[in-house]
């Protein structure tokens, strides 16, 4: 009986705390599922890699059709909710008064998604043969897609983004964290990414919302792409804030980039350990203090 009481108690305390701390606007739908995202992704990996997943994926037409079905489902499902939930928590955007409307424009969404995935594997093509030309410790491309975290968290990333320019809501992100939990290697759907873009190991990884990286970019380790500090917070959302990589720039381990305005230009090569805030000119040399 006591025990009893005691649970009605902690309840009574949260539903009057859920009423005057607000940590979220309440939303009436479900969230999106990390699980089920998760498990989209993996077969949306199976159609980019076949066969380099660690599952069987026979590359006929019948099979990759009945694939894509599935995806298109699942992931329909998800951009659903993502919508809906986006939708109730948006005083400028009303819930239609049909959900069968939202259910249709998720399904054209993730349609048009799927009619991405050639041109993704092309970018993708570019960065996995970028990471093999880029590391002598490789032994093939089918060893970058199946166990480097680079390739994996840029697979996310080209993803995500897509799914961000189609104006999917919620998703992206999501995705973008799902890769950043499995590599600690944070992108954001967000930023603008060229081709033949290489990560080396990976972990520690930042690149922020508004970042812009031209071609042929080449990171190692613990590098931070990022937004200088300010006071703003919220009232610089849509600004630039992260910082603009021009074509074929090195960022070698544990060097900081921050600022909206801060461009590398071309060629450069950026030390490890170095603190950046002002622009660098191109094939310019950046170094620590002690380097």
């Amino acid at each position: 009986m006591a025990t009893k009481r005691k649970s009605e108690d902690v309840a009574s305390r949260l539903l009057a705390s859920y009423r005057t701390v607000q940590v979220g606007p309440a939303s009436a739908c479900d969230l999106p599922s990390q699980v089920e995202l998760a498990a989209i992704f993996e077969d949306i990996r199976d159609l980019l890699y076949p066969g380099l997943t660690g599952r069987v994926v026979r590359a006929t037409r019948a099979a990759l059709q009945m694939k894509l079905r599935v995806v298109e489902t699942r992931l329909a499902r998800q951009s659903w909710l993502g919508l809906c939930h986006r939708a109730r928590l948006s005083p400028c955007e009303p819930t239609p008064a049909k959900p069968a409307l939202e259910r249709r424009h998720a399904r054209d969404m993730t349609r048009r998604f799927l009619a991405r995935l050639p041109e993704l594997r092309s970018q993708l093509a570019s960065d996995v043969l970028a990471a093999y030309a880029g590391d002598p410790a490789a032994t093939g491309t089918d060893e970058i897609v199946f166990c480097y975290p680079g390739i994996y968290a840029i697979t996310a990333y080209r993803v995500a983004h897509a799914l961000l320019e189609i104006g999917i809501p919620v998703v992206p992100r999501m995705l973008s964290e799902l890769a950043h939990a499995h590599t600690g290697i944070d992108i954001h759907p967000g930023a603008t990414i060229g081709e033949a873009f290489f990560i080396d190991h990976g972990t520690g990884v930042v690149i922020g919302e508004t970042t812009v990286i031209g071609r042929r970019v080449r990171l190692y380790q613990g590098v931070t792409l990022g937004a200088l500090s300010v006071p703003e917070g919220q009232r610089l959302r849509g600004k630039k804030r992260h910082p603009t990589i021009e074509d074929d720039v090195v960022i070698y381990a544990n060097a900081t980039i921050l600022g909206g305005d801060t461009v590398i230009g071309r060629g450069a090569v950026i030390g490890g350990n170095t603190w950046v805030v002002r622009s660098v000119p191109p094939g310019a040399r950046v170094l620590s203090n002690n380097q």
